[in-house]
């Protein structure tokens, strides 16, 4: 049975719209845009520079899942491979082009390269598939 999307239906409740609609909506046009969830709430970043924290987890996860955009929530992994993650880590290029090769501190990289590194040490991700090999951090 094929499932058909209702293009008039709402894809996002309409608190959620109200609230992050717009953001989610830059955020699904900027290279590298995407929903990062970690302990300390939310960070929606949607433009170079640009973002939008905030503690409703839940309800802009759900949002931005249904709206088909890149969410890394990084919650359930132990402390100190979060922080490894992020201090060791590069950050995601946000509507710039990504670092030269190696990544690491202070550089940035593609999200699905970060995203691929969360997921390897068992974080939720979402709207994004696995790296190809080549693409990926040595």
């Amino acid at each position: 049975m094929t499932r058909r999307h209702n293009t008039r239906a709402p894809l996002i409740a309409r608190d959620a719209e109200e609230r992050y609609g717009r953001y989610i909506r830059e955020a699904l046009i900027t290279e590298g845009g995407h929903l990062a969830i970690g302990r300390g709430g939310f960070t929606l970043y949607f433009a170079r520079g640009e973002y939008l924290s905030g503690h409703d987890c839940e309800t802009i996860k759900a949002a931005c899942i249904a709206a088909r955009l890149p969410v890394i929530d990084s919650r359930g992994l132990e402390f100190e491979v979060v922080c490894d993650l992020a201090v060791r880590g590069p950050m995601v290029a946000v509507g710039e082009p990504a670092s030269a090769l190696p990544w690491g501190a202070f550089s940035y990289a593609p999200l699905a390269a970060v995203a691929d590194a969360y997921r390897a040490a068992g974080a939720e991700v979402w709207n994004l598939p696995a790296a190809a090999p080549a693409a990926r951090r040595e």
